[in-house]
């Protein structure tokens, strides 16, 4: 093989990193519910669009950001703890793998990649998602959520964590995203990205390198392509 074969066979992406929110799954709906459920026992009433400015950004932020916007002092912890209590039981026998999540993995798998989980999620429901999808963590090999890192995104950090725990150089992974915060950070950590629109229109994902409806319409070049 040339030496310009051997440094493109270097430069092809050898990990891919997963959100989950989005491009696993559509929790969405179910979080929105739980988090405004959560704000009516403490007394306040909440709009599912309060939250959107905080997709992906974590449940501190997600449920923080709508409280400071309407001045209302809340015990993060708790109220977050809450939050995911109501969610664990609403989404029981609710949720399914968005398409082609399985196949994309499979496709993954047979083409050598290492994969990650990275999401800013807490374990807790990320586990509890992936166990309504028949998805186990095990799946992964490295496996990322916001409890592991200081820094939410849009800041790297949750995506440089993952390319590490993988053995990799962020700039040799691919990052697959649903929300502009997202994909601000995966092009901070230096990853290239494809950007499912499940939750956001391309226009608004502008910085990643490719778009998709779902996994299912991912071009076949995402897992091929040169630095």
């Amino acid at each position: 093989m040339s030496e310009m074969n051997n440094r493109g066979m270097d430069n092809l992406p050898h990990g891919v990193v997963f959100d989950m929110d989005g491009v696993l799954l559509d929790s969405e709906p179910f979080i929105c519910k739980a988090a405004c459920m959560m704000f009516a026992e403490l007394g306040l009433t909440v709009q599912p669009d309060d939250f959107r400015p905080f997709v992906g950004a974590g449940e501190n932020r997600y449920v923080g950001g709508v409280a400071e916007k309407y001045g209302f002092p809340i015990e993060i912890v708790n109220a977050k703890r809450r939050t995911y209590e109501i969610y664990l039981e609403i989404i029981r026998g609710q949720l399914d793998p968005l398409p082609g999540v399985h196949t994309f993995l499979d496709a993954c798998r047979r083409a050598g990649k290492r994969l990650a989980l990275a999401t800013s999620a807490d374990r807790v429901k990320a586990k509890g998602n992936l166990r309504e999808i028949n998805l186990p963590l095990a799946t992964f090999d490295a496996v990322v959520t916001g409890e592991d890192v200081e820094h939410k995104k849009p800041h790297p950090e949750i995506f440089t964590t993952a390319a590490v725990r993988l053995g990799l150089d962020p700039r040799h992974c691919l990052v697959v995203e649903d929300a502009v915060n997202g994909v601000a950070a995966a092009r901070a950590a230096g990853s290239r990205c494809l950007a499912l629109t499940t939750s956001f229109t391309p226009e608004q994902l502008a910085g990643a390198d490719w778009h998709a409806p779902t996994l299912a319409e991912a071009p076949p070049e995402v897992l091929s392509w040169p630095e």
